[in-house]
């Protein structure tokens, strides 16, 4: 693979077109991190609810909790693979729609399995849009941009899962019913409509276009989308004689790094905030208005790691935030019954520092694959880490009555220590870089 010589600068109108156009794509792309978050962040103030109505146990809770994850796990692995063959377009539209008739569905579920299978399949849409919307921006957004509007898909992550939070307690606090749960889960609906209808009109990836060897119809889209010709972007080279392949020895290191350092992120992460109410209470806080200002904690940051991308580079930005999680949890695991201010400040140093690195979740395995396997990357490293996260969301209870909180942060400081690790020795320096060049083996490590 070879890199190609950067489109030259367009400027004037066209230029302030092009920066809304891929704005426009980014937004449009967080949007499904908008739903992601929101079907993860209402479940904790519905499942209580829907415990009783349903009639479930402890072990059908934790599954229904989990089930999400488990389907963005299956469709990752299936979805990113098919977005590779078939394209980015169709693959943009198709997984809303079933986010959103799955947001539906939840009105009209009879049993605890019915729900399970139903969000597992909105699990499963979401999976497929990691892979889908980090591909699309990546392929449309300049060197200079790239990383902002990458790291901006998981702030609009923290964003559904902030407004979902404060959804769902609200309704759970004020409506009552047999049925309120059911409304909490639909309230998903919403921004998958919208998002749905945003995209529309998206136009297919010239990068995908040129890899397949549709070279006409992906210089259409440079001149009347990015103001350049196909030549002049930094595209990939047509289509290849030898398709790679995410496991050959060329790129195998890049999708085992990029899981782990994921899978060491959203583990703690969701062992903490899925059941976020229990766990702080075991640390003698109050549930509700505790887990809003920690999710607010977590937006922050994320706007912080965005803000950051471009400055301090990929590498310092993902390795110095394992460290302080580290470091935090490590307090809490020592000192679970510590003075309320130490508690607070490691919860907030957690939150912060979590944040702020996870930005990187939507960059690097967007960055470090080819065109040709990049959806296919991500969808991996996506499904990766939520195995991680559907069996913390799962054991966490579990893990809380039989050992306590100290041993749980412990845990989390152990993985958060082992992401630090491996970053240092697997993560490269890909700022600023020319797409095809970061997509190549051997970038740098500095």
């Amino acid at each position: 693979m070879t890199t190609s010589t950067a489109a030259p600068a367009v400027t004037g109108p066209d230029a302030r077109s092009v920066r809304r156009f891929q704005t426009r794509v980014a937004v449009c792309a967080g949007g499904g991190e908008v739903c992601d978050g929101w079907v993860l962040g209402v479940v904790g103030a519905a499942l209580p609810l829907a415990r009783s109505d349903l009639a479930l146990g402890t072990t059908a809770t934790g599954l229904i909790g989990a089930s999400s994850l488990i389907g963005i796990f299956i469709g990752g692995l299936a979805f990113g693979r098919l977005t590779d063959r078939i394209g980015r377009q169709r693959m943009y539209l198709i997984d809303l729609l079933v986010f959103l008739v799955g947001s539906l569905l939840q009105l009209t579920v009879g049993s605890g399995t019915e729900l399970f299978l139903v969000r597992l399949v909105m699990g499963m849409a979401v999976g497929a849009d990691y892979a889908i919307a980090g591909a699309l921006v990546a392929e449309f957004a300049p060197p200079a941009r790239r990383g902002r509007l990458l790291g901006s898909l998981i702030a609009f992550w923290y964003v559904g899962y902030v407004m979902a939070t404060l959804a769902g307690l609200a309704m759970a606090a004020h409506l009552e019913g047999p049925h309120v749960w059911r409304w909490i889960l639909a309230t998903s609906t919403l921004p998958s409509l919208v998002v749905l209808l945003a995209r529309l009109g998206t136009p297919e990836s010239p990068r995908w276009l040129a890899a397949q060897g549709r070279h006409q119809e992906a210089d259409a889209v440079c001149r009347r989308r990015l103001g350049c010709t196909l030549a002049e972007l930094d595209a990939d080279a047509g289509p290849s004689t030898r398709r790679p392949s995410l496991f050959s020895p060329a790129y195998r290191g890049r999708a085992l790094f990029t899981s782990t350092f994921w899978l060491c992120q959203v583990t703690p992460f969701f062992a903490i905030s899925t059941f976020a109410p229990q766990v702080l209470s075991s640390l003698g806080a109050t549930g509700g208005a505790t887990e809003v200002v920690l999710n607010t904690f977590l937006l922050l940051g994320c706007v912080c790691g965005v803000v950051l991308m471009d400055r301090t580079g990929r590498r310092p930005l993902l390795i110095v935030p394992f460290v302080v999680a580290t470091v935090a949890l490590l307090v809490l695991g020592v000192l679970p019954n510590g003075p309320a201010p130490l508690i607070a400040l490691c919860f907030a140093a957690f939150a912060l520092s979590h944040a702020a690195g996870s930005t990187l979740q939507a960059v690097y395995p967007s960055e470090v694959f080819p065109t040709e396997i990049r959806a296919t990357g991500i969808g991996f490293a996506a499904a990766c880490s939520r195995i991680g996260g559907a069996v913390g969301t799962f054991l966490v209870p579990m893990a809380l009555d039989a050992w306590g909180v100290g041993a749980v942060m412990l845990c989390g400081a152990a993985l958060s220590l082992f992401g630090a690790a491996i970053s240092l020795r697997a993560a490269p320096e890909t700022r600023g870089m020319e797409l095809s060049r970061a997509g190549t083996p051997d970038a740098p490590h500095t």
